[in-house]
């Protein structure tokens, strides 16, 4: 064999291993520079989510160039998606490939899932104390809110895993919107708050029908008395309501029990009457709503634009807009004095790069976003309320709140009825815990919900029997009895796996066997030189 060929195969050597070894250990973690480099030309990309509202779109466009404007070395690409689902799976898809974007809008219970890989996302607890680019920090070009002006319950909701993951965008809760007008003509009134009981005892009365087989409470050949946008939010408050179990921090799963079955059967026996149907089965509530044909539609508060009969944004022609007193309430309790509300809505999160100034200029872009320009802007697109006291305390947005009614676009008086909901009850808000494979558990929770109900409309027997099956299929569809390893469990490197300690090995062998054959030819280089003279 020709020296020129041995020498090859030694070289190739470790890089055939390498490619033949799984198991990469991904980029190295960041490391926070000792300043940002402005000579520099930064291209980062941005996820983000909006409610098809050219509004929402408007303002993410606005913040993008006010940003560039204070940071000319920074071009930020924007892409918007119309669901947080096709934000997650792509992500998913580009972490294999090492191609996620920058500045991503998710929830921390997808957070969860891209920490399987190693140093895919960006802790920011050594950012959020940084003096210098922290927020607020003194290097910063512009208003940012200081870390003690984000609100603690929502900055908490970002914590897992031992580390901060995300910084919150905007909160939101669930609201029951009510055509109170229907209620009353059918002989009820409104409690001060609203109960599983009365939901279910209207929504009953609501199913009876004239001689003509239309419906006494509107006169139509629909109605579908309570409709909920969310199942799994659904399944999820109701045993938090019922301090039931759900799940434990370190991602136990409780969700099969026995109080779900209850809540199973209840859900069977109304939609049995007509009573209830949800969004995957019947479609959005506010259309139903605005119809006149459903009740009680619970949905997002960050949906409020879409309901009533004056809502400013409609799917529905006005010719089928039914006019009615529309209320905003909590979601139903079974505990009035103990009232429980999930606390959701968009958090932002950072993806590591191999460059530590492109992670650094993702970080102060995700900190524009929590300024008073873009925080009250966007929460005056829907019912979201900003997360910082800095803007929620401002003469601004207070002033905004404060003129509900005013007009039927900006001041919608439904829409900011929905933001002072959660703005009121903030106490009463949960999270649910965060972990790797809690996104397919909140799916889990909503798919029992959906099976029972298609199940009764297709005239099924939902009984004991039934609800042990369900509980079976529902885990293995989501790959309950598989846990993977929690967030803390990746935080910190664990020992090296078999296949990495043969990789290191072999790479050593290689490097012997290459200073050995190198060493050997230079001894015979030498005799022969020595030789010829």
């Amino acid at each position: 064999m020709k020296k020129s060929t041995i020498i090859l195969l030694l070289t190739l050597l470790p890089l055939l291993l390498l490619t033949g070894c799984h198991g990469s250990r991904g980029t190295q973690a960041f490391t926070m520079p000792k300043e940002f480099d402005t000579s520099a030309e930064y291209e980062i990309t941005f996820w983000a989510k909006n409610d098809t509202n050219k509004t929402q779109t408007d303002i993410y466009k606005k913040a993008i160039a006010d940003f560039e404007a204070l940071y000319p070395n920074i071009t930020v690409n924007l892409r918007l998606y119309t669901d947080y689902g096709m934000i997650y799976n792509d992500v998913i898809t580009n972490i294999s490939t090492g191609t996620t974007p920058n500045v991503c809008i998710t929830y921390p219970d997808h957070i969860a899932t891209y920490l399987t890989g190693v140093n895919v996302v960006v802790p920011l607890d050594n950012l959020l104390a940084d003096e210098r680019y922290g927020p607020g920090g003194s290097e910063v070009l512009f208003d940012a809110p200081a870390r003690d002006e984000i609100i603690p319950r929502f900055l908490e909701e970002c914590a897992f895993g031992g580390h901060y993951y995300a910084l919150p965008f905007m909160r939101s809760t669930e609201a029951c919107y009510i055509n109170k007008t229907y209620v009353e003509a059918l002989g009820y009134q409104l409690p001060d708050t609203l109960t599983w009981d009365f939901i279910w005892e209207v929504a009953d009365a609501a199913t009876a029908k004239g001689a003509d087989g239309n419906y006494l409470v509107n006169g139509q050949s629909v109605m579908i008395p309570f409709i909920y946008k969310s199942t799994d939010n659904m399944m999820i408050q109701m045993l938090k309501q019922k301090h039931a179990g759900y799940s434990t921090e370190d991602g136990e799963i409780l969700l099969f029990n026995d109080t779900a079955r209850e809540l199973l059967y209840t859900v069977a026996e109304h939609t049995r009457t007509g009573a209830f149907s949800t969004f995957k089965i019947s479609s959005y509530p506010a259309n139903f709503l605005n119809a006149g044909q459903c009740i009680f539609a619970i949905d997002s508060t960050a949906g409020a634009t879409w309901m009533g009969t004056h809502a400013p944004l409609l799917d529905i022609s006005a010719e089928q807009l039914a006019d009615f007193e529309t209320v905003v309430m909590k979601v139903p309790q079974f505990d009035p004095d103990d009232p429980q509300m999930i606390s959701q809505g968009p958090s932002v999160c950072i993806f590591n790069k191999p460059d530590p100034q492109e992670v650094l200029a993702s970080w102060l872009f995700t900190q524009y976003l929590l300024t008073n320009e873009v925080q009250i802007a966007y929460s005056e697109t829907e019912g979201y309320v900003p997360v910082t006291s800095k803007a929620r305390d401002s003469a601004e947005y207070q002033d905004y709140l404060s003129r509900a009614g005013e007009d039927n676009s900006l001041h919608y008086d439904i829409k900011i009825q929905a933001a002072r909901l959660l703005l009121d009850n903030l106490d009463s808000t949960f999270v649910t815990p965060v972990f790797n494979g809690s996104a397919s558990l909140r799916n889990a929770a909503g798919q029992l919900i959906e099976n029972v109900t298609k199940s009764i409309r297709r005239k099924e027997t939902v009984d004991a029997g039934y609800l042990e099956k369900l509980f079976a299929d529902v885990t293995s569809l989501y790959r309950l009895d598989q846990k993977g390893p929690s967030a803390a469990d990746r935080a910190e490197p664990g020992p090296l796996p078999k296949a990495a300690l043969a990789l290191l090995g072999a790479l050593g062998l290689a490097w012997i066997l290459i200073i050995i054959y190198v060493c050997r030819e230079a001894v015979k280089l030498r005799k022969t030189r020595h030789n010829a003279h």
